[in-house]
């Protein structure tokens, strides 16, 4: 082989592993290989290599004397999906032969590979990539979307457009499972009404785990069926039924087809729930179990996390729609279409009661579990009707809160920083309360240039964007460049619904314009999110904020990025200095962006739900209220507006422009170590994946009797 083609190997083998998601050593050397190209391909390293001719890359690579960086990646990569010794091997040995089967509608893992909308994706993707961190054996189930989630363009109006892009498979880190010597795709099979489905398979490399991707574009498949795995969350209340037939029972189906024996299925909303069926059936047929046996068999195997206390966040289907699509898929279970559809009725009291695949996770698995404290008390109270005879608290929904994988949201700068005052292994121990002792030692200058810098492209980034944004609608450059890099700087960027209260900071524009044009200490805010394409009236407030922009009092001071992604995500918590979250409480399950700022060196300022609930200690962050709601949601937004801007007038900006004689904000670097003194140990990935392990894998794996399909 020549010295050529090594390279190429080498590269390649590096691009198709996500692994690179998270190791910016790894980034940098694609970077460089042509810096205009890969932000042209979305920091995608296969779409990068698929552009560059191998000669071209060579010499590259001999001009920049990167062999040596490439063959260090390469060998370090080797040794990592090797592992062996990690904290899985030692904490989890009980899921090395059969391992974790965790199923999820969307995974967020890069920017490149658009299967996720938001939070739900983003955190199955950072689940996984801790799961391979510390080594614990998992496989993802998940759909292909051929054309992603919806992509957002903001008009002169500043009208929210939505925009879909086709997605090309070739051009992604993912591969299609094949079998035979012909490399023939490997299918299955789902029964729908009528009609057969047919899914293909795509294979993902997340470091060490292996995502599975089913795709409906098979040429068997009718043109309406090739169809179904088009877009995420869209089309109407049967294809969505229909996405969910195929994510549950086709996943089930996919992994016994590549002989993949999970000792637990971890069901990540409910988007999933079919799958608890699909395995039951396979287990009764296999086995040779009543129904009641196999679905007790399932229930014991199983874990369900639920996501959101928002009534709408939960599908809902007519009972005959539900029987439709039951009807086809469970004959050896021996039960009819209206028993099955029993299972998972929402209130079964009722006449009227909606088919509810929450309902059904709830009642088929024994480990279920909110996304913080707050969360699991709120779904307790949510769900406490399908418990008859028990009291609220005796409900069986426990809680994990979530936390962020931190390689791939903390800044590079940062890490170094970290790196260089904590220790050279902090990435390992970073669930270890004593570690964070030693971030008190750092200096608060070095501590403030890290993040000066972090902010300074963080606001070349949003000027970037903005400038693409006017020249695209042929508007003329603004008089002057939005946002300055000494000014204190909020960010609020998550996805643009209602309860999430986008505009809660503008219910006093001429209280808003105060603080914004203060000469000596002023305010700007970068505001980022999309609204789902049905969601009118989060498309009024991306309108809203939007045109703020051309409001004279607050140019150069507001502005919306367009198209937020993981990408943009990145560029704002690593460089704002205070993240906004405004829920009404209590309808965020959890809110995981504010996770994300911790060690990039940001404050948050948030109403004391999900999370923030059990992080803020006072002296380590701003909370908005006291933790109190109103039955009146009009009364709650007003008191929480006012409390809002009090809380940046007395608070906030007092402290950020409070300069001591080296012109440092002393006071405002204290809480931010104190921040992450406090707070790192507790909301990151590892934390909670070590929890989800000892809490709910081990004793559902210990709960199964080995009675799994086909064997």
């Amino acid at each position: 082989m020549s010295e050529t083609s090594q390279l190429m190997r080498k590269l390649h083998e590096l691009a198709q592993n996500l692994w690179w998601c998270w190791r910016p050593e790894i980034r940098s050397i694609f970077r460089e290989l042509d810096p205009e190209m890969w932000s042209a391909v979305y920091h995608n390293p296969v779409a990068l290599l698929h552009r560059l001719d191998d000669a071209s890359v060579a010499r590259r690579v001999s001009s920049l004397e990167m062999q040596t960086r490439i063959d260090q990646a390469h060998r370090r990569l080797t040794e990592y999906l090797r592992g062996g010794d990690g904290w899985g091997a030692v904490h989890a040995s009980a899921l090395l032969a059969r391992p974790v089967a965790y199923f999820s509608a969307e995974f967020g893992l890069h920017q490149s590979i658009p299967v996720y909308s938001g939070g739900l994706g983003v955190l199955a993707g950072d689940h996984l990539k801790s799961l391979s961190d510390l080594g614990v054996p998992v496989v993802g189930v998940g759909l292909l979307y051929h054309q992603g989630y919806v992509h957002q363009l903001i008009d002169a109006a500043g009208e929210q457009k939505d925009h879909y892009e086709p997605v090309d498979s070739a051009l992604l880190p993912i591969s299609p499972v094949v079998e035979g010597p012909d490399d023939l795709p490997v299918r299955v099979a789902v029964e729908l009404p009528g009609r057969i489905a047919h899914l293909r398979i795509w294979r993902v490399a997340v470091g060490r785990c292996t995502l599975l991707l089913l795709d409906a574009r098979d040429d068997e498949n009718s043109e309406e069926d090739r169809s179904l795995t088009d877009r995420l969350y869209g089309g109407d209340t049967e294809t969505r039924i229909q996405q969910e037939v195929l994510l549950g029972v086709g996943g089930c189906r996919a992994l016994s087809a590549m002989g993949i024996h999970p000792s637990v299925l971890h069901l990540n909303e409910g988007h999933s729930a079919f799958a608890l069926l699909e395995w039951a059936h396979q287990i009764a047929a296999n086995q040779g179990l009543s129904a009641k046996e196999a679905l007790r068999e399932v229930a014991a195997m199983s874990v369900f996390t639920t996501h959101t206390p928002v009534e709408a966040g939960h599908d809902r289907f007519d009972p005959i729609l539900a029987a439709r699509y039951l009807e086809p898929l469970f004959p050896a279970l021996g039960l009819t279409p209206l028993e099955l559809v029993a299972l998972g009725l929402e209130k079964p009291a009722e006449p009227d009661s909606l088919f509810c695949p929450t309902a059904l996770a709830l009642n088929l698995t024994r480990k279920a579990n909110g996304v913080s404290a707050l969360h699991g008390r709120v779904s307790r109270k949510m769900w406490h009707h399908l418990y008859p005879g028990k009291t609220e608290e005796e409900v069986p929904i426990g809680h994990i809160t979530n936390g962020v994988h931190v390689r791939t949201w903390i800044a590079t700068a940062m890490h170094q920083l970290l790196l260089r005052h904590l220790s050279a292994d902090w990435t390992e121990r970073m669930a270890h309360r004593d570690l964070w002792d030693r971030i008190e030692e750092v200096p608060d200058a070095e501590l403030w240039e890290v993040h000066q810098v972090l902010k300074g492209r963080m606001v070349e980034f949003v000027r970037g964007r903005l400038a693409d944004r006017r020249h695209r609608e042929g508007l003329p450059d603004p008089e002057q460049l939005p946002l300055g890099a000494e000014t204190l700087t909020l960010g609020f960027a998550r996805r643009f619904a209602t309860y999430k209260r986008a505009d809660l900071l503008l219910t006093d524009p001429d209280r808003l314009a105060r603080l914004v044009g203060d000469p000596a200490r002023p305010l700007q805010i970068v505001f980022a999110g999309k609204s789902h394409p049905r969601d009118a009236a989060g498309k009024e407030l991306v309108k809203m904020v939007s045109q703020l922009e051309n409001d004279p009092r607050f140019a150069g001071r507001i502005v919306l990025v367009e198209n937020y992604s993981m990408h943009v995500a990145r560029q704002l918590v690593q460089g704002v200095d205070v993240w906004v979250n405004t829920p009404r409480r209590p309808n965020e399950a959890c809110g995981t962006s504010g996770q994300k700022c911790i060690l990039n060196g940001v404050l948050n300022l948030s109403i004391l739900d999900g999370w923030w609930a059990e992080g803020y200690d006072g002296t380590n962050g701003f909370a908005i209220g006291h933790g109190e709601s109103h039955k009146d949601p009009e009364i709650q937004d007003a008191r929480d507006a006012e409390s809002l801007y009090q809380v940046l007038e007395q608070q906030v900006i007092p402290l950020f422009y409070d300069r001591n004689g080296e012109d440092l904000p002393h006071a405002w670097i204290q809480r931010v170590k104190r921040a992450i003194h406090t707070m790192a140990w507790r909301f990151n990935a590892d934390r909670m994946v070590r929890d989800y392990v000892e809490e709910c894998y081990l004793p559902a794996a210990g709960g199964a009797t080995c009675r799994m399909p086909g064997r």
